[in-house]
């Protein structure tokens, strides 16, 4: 997969778009527009200071179900992400905290987004969920019954998790690409926002079996540092306010981020 050619980038920058507790998680509102609101919002602000995709995540839901969510949480995505579609020109991808990919799935062909996040497509690691064990035969086959090319960029070794055996990475990798059928791995630190493993990074970038995303603590200072290992970066953390996830975009940070990342020649 030429991810460059798929965002328009050389090196794309996706940025997250975290929806706020939605319906039936212990943290919402009660005010569904308001939710609404802001990630037209926010999608806007990202698209209009330059990043190459968004990514909708359920990031508000906490604590997340260990495996399927239920219909509402899937109906209101949904509905958010269509109207996020309709408003931005950029390729969008869908990811349901935790690990519930058919769910993403389905949710990206309604809404005609392009690809996907799985933290866990194979495998298994214990998380604050507990065991969660990846289901890729599922969702390939149901891949295959929606007559889709969605993307699926799958996670290795992902963060808020560990495994319960010190992880092979390169068998890790060459299992989500020749056996698990994933189109790029995500590469991230321990949690949100933490920095990543150059060590891991750089093993990964050896074997280079297919395009590698940086996944988490993405910066103004290690940007162009890490670029020379990635493909690419989704951005969630440093573009809150005080570099904080649980907070509000903010133009300048996106603005800031953007200008170093013009500084990237790969």
């Amino acid at each position: 997969m030429d991810l460059s050619t798929f965002f328009n980038s050389t090196f794309p920058i996706i940025g997250c778009v975290h929806l706020q507790p939605l319906p039936g998680s212990p943290g919402f509102s009660g005010d569904l527009k308001t939710v609404r609101d802001q990630a037209l919002s926010e999608a806007q602000m990202l698209e209009d200071q330059g990043v190459h995709g968004l990514i909708i995540e359920n990031f508000g839901d906490t604590p997340f179900y260990k495996k399927k969510v239920p219909a509402h949480t899937i109906a209101n995505m949904t509905s958010i992400a269509r109207d996020i579609r309709k408003q931005v020109q950029l390729p969008i991808g869908i990811n349901v905290l935790r690990n519930d990919a058919e769910a993403a799935l389905c949710i990206a062909q309604a809404v005609e987004a392009q690809f996907i996040r799985i933290n866990i497509h194979m495998h298994a690691m214990v998380t604050d969920q507990g065991l969660v064990e990846g289901k890729s035969y599922r969702t390939l086959r149901l891949r295959k019954l929606l007559q889709t090319d969605i993307k699926i960029f799958a996670d290795i070794n992902v963060k808020h998790a560990s495994s319960i055996v010190k992880p092979d990475l390169l068998q890790w990798s060459e299992d989500l690409i020749y056996r698990g059928r994933a189109d790029a791995l995500i590469v991230s630190g321990s949690g949100t926002g933490k920095s990543i493993d150059e060590e891991e990074l750089l093993l990964l970038s050896k074997k280079k079996l297919a395009p590698i995303i940086l996944g988490s603590g993405v910066n103004t200072d290690n940007l162009l540092e890490l670029s020379r290992f990635s493909d690419a970066a989704i951005v969630g953390s440093y573009f809150k306010e005080e570099g904080v996830a649980t907070n509000n975009v903010s133009s300048d940070r996106i603005r800031k981020f953007i200008l170093a990342h013009g500084s990237i020649d790969k």
